[in-house]
């Protein structure tokens, strides 16, 4: 069952959603060749519990983390641990937060140090598709007006899309419905409205499409091993246009000045 917002709530979202951007402009800090990926998630915990917030993913369905950190082909739900990042990997980094009974969920990719180009196109254009999307999330679309934006942009581009894993809607709980595939058809699936609140988030491969699930039981990876994007953010359905709760303002202002 969806449940539709009030303007409240959305504004309760939105103080989760920005506290989650915040967290992630605090690991923005340290993305660099040489630092373990257990030590960005010590500063997630960290920075969530002194804003007051609770680490959403920790615990969840027995995920030991509070960051969920991808590196390379590795998609989502990498679990962080001793792995050194190294020059030209690249880094999904997903966070989610509950602060007063709401939850809000971003993800970015980050480069370390210096990337291969067409890796970094692959990045460019996997986030450009969150907005195209995005510009979808509105009074009176479908679901598959929105996953459709998604696939043909990258698809264009020569990229694959993960189709088993999908965006969701959020609330009071991180994963609430309905599922937001990133594609679809034309005039298909739910019927958006406003007061909706849904997690948007694209995860793009280099190549094929295809994944498998590695022997921890969370992190999930390209079977080619070609690299993989992941770009997320919390949206609220309105009628004009999508009012984005999270934002990338705060990363981005810290990336302009490594």
């Amino acid at each position: 069952m969806v449940c539709l917002k009030t303007d409240e709530e959305i504004e309760l979202m939105r103080v989760a959603s920005l506290l989650v951007s915040l967290v992630l402009a605090e690991v923005a800090k340290n993305i660099t060749p040489g630092v373990i990926t257990l030590q960005l998630d010590k500063i997630a915990d960290e920075f969530i519990c002194d804003h007051g917030g609770i680490p959403l993913f920790k615990g969840y369905k027995g995920f030991p983390n509070a960051l969920c950190v991808s590196v390379n082909e590795n998609v989502v739900h990498g679990i962080p641990g001793n792995y050194s990042l190294k020059n030209g990997d690249i880094v999904s980094v997903d966070c989610g937060v509950k602060i007063n009974g709401y939850c809000g969920d971003s993800a970015y990719t980050f480069e370390v140090g210096e990337v291969d180009p067409k890796i970094k196109k692959l990045l460019q254009i996997t986030k450009e598709s969150l907005y195209v999307g995005i510009n979808y999330a509105v009074n009176g679309k479908r679901l598959g007006d929105l996953g459709y934006a998604i696939q043909t942009y990258c698809e264009k581009a020569g990229y694959s899309i993960v189709r088993e894993l999908v965006g969701h809607g959020i609330g009071r709980e991180m994963h609430e419905s309905p599922e937001v595939p990133n594609y679809g058809k034309k005039g298909r699936g739910c019927l958006l409205k406003a007061g909706m609140c849904i997690a948007i988030e694209p995860m793009v491969s280099l190549g094929s499409r295809n994944i498998n699930f590695e022997r921890d039981g969370w992190t999930v990876r390209t079977v080619d091993r070609k690299p993989s994007a992941h770009f997320e953010h919390t949206v609220a359905i309105r009628h004009e246009k999508a009012d984005i709760l999270s934002t990338f303002d705060f990363i981005e202002e810290i990336l302009k000045y490594k």
